[in-house]
């Protein structure tokens, strides 16, 4: 029985781990910016680390992406991603 409780204690702290730890998906933002502040993907604002993620190359433009699914949305409809990161920059295009 004690063998089961460390195992379940064990496993509880890897999953918090996994999911909340350094560099999970689910914690949107980065370790302070750095090289990284530059890199926000269109779609869905998180920063990217240039070492990860997905790369895409628009109108002589690097943008960067998080996961596939952020890519295969602005692969779409780029303009409408486009428009909506020049629109909270303050209105310039």
């Amino acid at each position: 029985m004690e063998g089961l409780l460390s195992l379940l204690i064990f496993a509880g702290l890897f999953y918090l781990m996994m999911r909340l730890g350094c560099g999970a998906h689910g914690v949107h933002g980065s370790h302070g910016g750095g090289e990284n502040a530059d890199h926000v993907d269109p779609v869905c604002g998180m920063q990217v680390d240039p070492s990860q993620g997905y790369g895409k190359m628009y109108e002589g433009q690097l943008y960067r992406f998080c996961s596939r699914s952020c890519l295969d949305k602005f692969e779409t409809e780029p303009e409408r991603y486009l428009h909506a990161v020049a629109g909270s920059e303050g209105g310039e295009s």
